[in-house]
């Protein structure tokens, strides 16, 4: 009888590995969360903690972005504002609609190019904004701003 309780745990510690790894298992940040107060710091779960970048450090282009965020537009790209679905579970995870995606145009680039500002929150007043300069394999929380 002991053998197959032992063999049980085995089991089902093995299987929770294998669900964990594949991503199938609840974390504590999974599931749509309140959006943060304005000003509450919101950790980037796959940077190292404090991963972020300055609104002044950022690219030109991409300050223009933010500034038409704040405006309301217009913005030159058709895709610009549209849902962004945080597949890659980089950030926080929230409520599908929470997150916009927009392009930083890259001088040079014929396309759309990899740059990209992620808006969290009210569409002219995000809570939160971040900066991927390859698209989406990376974030950083912007700080400060205009």
């Amino acid at each position: 009888m002991k053998k197959k309780s032992i063999l049980t745990t085995v089991v089902a510690v093995l299987a929770a590995v294998i669900l964990n790894w594949a991503g199938l298992l609840p974390t504590p940040q999974s599931g749509p969360q309140p959006a943060p107060a304005g000003g509450q710091d919101v950790t980037v779960r796959s940077q190292p903690a404090g991963e972020s970048i300055a609104y002044s450090a950022l690219p030109g282009e991409a300050r223009e972005v933010i500034r038409l965020i704040h405006q309301g537009g217009p913005f030159p790209y058709q895709k610009d504002g549209t849902t962004f679905g945080n597949r890659e579970r980089l950030l926080p995870l929230r409520d599908h609609g929470y997150y916009r995606e927009y392009t930083v145009r890259t001088p040079g680039e014929s396309t759309r190019g990899a740059r990209r500002i992620v808006a969290g929150g009210a569409k002219r007043s995000p809570d939160v904004l971040y900066y991927t300069a390859d698209h989406y394999r990376s974030f950083k929380r912007v700080q400060g701003g205009p």
